[in-house]
């Protein structure tokens, strides 16, 4: 049903833009009508058959298709976008029909503008994000804490070695006491990634390397992915917690949403937190940002997240907000706090647009300690 229904949005997707261009005097020439038609055949079909000749060995010419096709899939939404927005103050262009072709040329010209923006922002290494936090369970002398994570990296065809190497470094820069990596490190073949291994392997820090399955470690095989963490050194927190430091949890359940879009429901927060002593800190590793106010409820202190992307390519913030009105940055839940990540990769289009990856770098230090003040979010 899902494939059925994403087949179908991205046909409609197709059907609409070529409606609207196609409806430009200049587009109606036999020429221009069939470059038309060969490029939107072509980008319908260059992500799958794309990502199909890399997985059975055609890797250079499937490598090529596939990031045509995700860079179409960005630029098809850009238009789209824009084209919709002429049509909203044209009334589908009931109104102001003189000036149609103008507005729907300009509405293209700006989605082609948009585009290369995205692809120059989707090409930057991440940002990094800072956040101190205070901890009442932390001795008054107790070192500080320094947590870096890392989430919806999307390691595969189109995000490789190099971008991985780079973002190592700069993991490494920060000199963290701990990572944790919050879901979709893995995206499409996990054989691609299983190639990264040696490059993962010098992910590492004093207090360890700590996961939680995304829901695309669960569309690339549960069991496969975690495998692959381990065989990368990083420890999978299933529906378990570990005493980081004396007062200091951590915490991580695996997602829930692809643990049922596979028929594996495996979440489960309470086994999780059992045996937690109820005056510890609890920092908990979860992949979507839902279910806050149950989870602040539980004892938790501390709530990473990741998922959303932060929409990734704007607009398309304002739909994924709609689902996650916690869509990126710092959020207080009564006593909780929450942080949701942008992800230092990215999913599909290889664009950012108003929705820089990051990595986020969480202090924490004992109760009492000045704290540079901060503003909330990001």
């Amino acid at each position: 049903m899902f494939f059925a229904a994403a087949l179908s949005i991205w046909t409609l997707l197709h059907v609409y833009v070529g409606w609207r261009v196609a409806s430009i005097p200049s587009a109606t020439e036999r020429p221009m009508r069939r470059a038309i038609l060969l490029t939107l055949a072509v980008g319908w079909l260059a992500y799958p058959v794309g990502g199909t000749l890399f997985a059975v060995g055609v890797r250079g010419p499937g490598w090529v298709l596939e990031y045509l096709g995700a860079t179409w899939m960005g630029a098809l939404f850009l238009m789209m976008a824009t084209l919709m927005v002429v049509d909203v103050i044209t009334l589908g262009g009931l109104v102001l029909r003189p000036h149609l072709t103008v507005l729907r040329s300009a509405a293209l010209g700006l989605a082609l503008v948009l585009t290369l923006l995205g692809i120059l922002g989707g090409s930057r290494q991440p940002r990094v994000i800072h956040h101190e936090l205070e901890v009442a369970s932390m001795a008054p002398d107790a070192p500080e804490v320094r947590l870096v994570q890392i989430s919806d990296l999307h390691l595969g065809t189109l995000i490789g070695a190099d971008y991985l190497k780079a973002l190592i470094d700069q993991v490494e820069a920060l000199e963290p006491d701990a990572i944790v990596i919050t879901g979709d490190l893995i995206d499409g073949d996990p054989g691609v990634v299983e190639e990264l291994l040696p490059l993962l392997r010098d992910l590492k820090a004093p207090r360890g390397v700590w996961a939680v399955l995304g829901n695309h470690e669960y569309y690339a095989g549960r069991e496969r992915a975690r495998r692959l963490l381990a065989a990368a050194g990083f420890s999978v927190l299933d529906n378990q917690a570990i005493e980081l430091k004396p007062g200091l949890w951590l915490a991580g359940v695996p997602d829930a949403r692809g643990s049922a879009q596979t028929g594996a429901p495996e979440t489960d927060l309470a086994t999780a937190l059992a045996g937690v002593p109820t005056d510890a800190f609890v920092v908990l590793l979860q992949h979507s940002p839902e279910g806050e106010q149950d989870i602040a409820a539980a004892g938790v202190d501390l709530m990473l997240n990741g998922h959303t992307h932060g929409g990734q390519v704007w607009p398309f913030s304002y739909l994924v907000g709609v689902i996650y009105p916690h869509l990126a940055g710092r959020y207080q839940i009564g006593s909780m706090t929450q942080i949701v990540s942008r992800g230092a990769g990215r999913w599909g289009p290889p664009m950012r647009l108003l929705a820089p990856s990051d990595i986020i770098d969480v202090t924490l230090r004992p109760a009492g300690r000045p704290i540079p003040a901060e503003g909330p979010g990001q």
